[in-house]
């Protein structure tokens, strides 16, 4: 296994760990090995000046542009994962009555990504890549039917930010202090969650207060 680190400078610091490594990666990375792993944060930021948070009970469900909430047992899974390391970090899990420094979304984004094959360049005098002679049709030509395929491409990603409530009142607005996002097959599966979770903080050594 594999790990890469990736930071760069300026406001943000982004870190990008990836797993995996194989000459031939599209045909044999499992399931985890395809996961990437990116976390964002406002460099600025001093997070042991924050003690308490709170998490959204909910997910978003951002798809194609629409943004909807659901929670079903993957959404739950995830939402615990993200209470039990935050709390393993040293903050104090709060309800949202008792003003938490700050607060967590949990984000199910999916894209769906449409496009078109054309074969009308892959054919040759001969109708295509082999003589028809090879298959005891001498002076034949191929033909296909069809000119193009159309496809669609689904992706999915789980991402977590962490709001700045705390001081939200001083500057009239919240601002999303880090972010995590994992992208990857198998990533929406209740099993998988805390350790999908953990890989997020574990890049993330910041976040820690104590």
């Amino acid at each position: 296994m594999k790990r890469v680190k990736l930071l760069l400078s300026g406001i943000v610091g982004l870190s990008i760990f990836y797993v995996g490594c194989a000459k031939q990666p599209l045909n044999n990375l499992s399931a985890e090995d395809s996961r990437i792993y990116i976390t964002d944060h406002d460099s600025s930021v001093n997070f042991s000046n924050y003690k308490t948070f709170s998490v959204s009970d909910s997910v978003a469900v951002i798809q194609n542009g629409r943004a909807a909430k659901e929670l079903n047992t993957v959404d739950s899974a995830y939402i615990s994962a993200v209470k039990k390391y935050m709390e393993q970090d040293g903050y104090t899990l709060v309800s949202t009555e008792q003003s938490p420094d700050l607060g967590l979304d949990v984000n199910r984004i999916i894209s769906t990504t449409t496009g078109v094959i054309s074969y009308g360049d892959y054919w040759d005098y001969y109708g295509g890549y082999w003589d028809p002679y090879s298959w005891g049709y001498p002076g034949y030509g191929y033909y296909i039917p069809y000119a193009y395929s159309v496809y669609q491409i689904k992706q999915g990603a789980i991402s977590v930010d962490i709001l700045d409530l705390k001081n939200a009142a001083a500057d009239k607005k919240i601002n999303v202090i880090w972010t995590g996002l994992i992208r990857g097959s198998g990533i929406f599966n209740a099993t998988v969650a805390d350790s999908q979770i953990e890989a997020l903080f574990g890049q993330s050594p910041y976040l820690k207060t104590n």
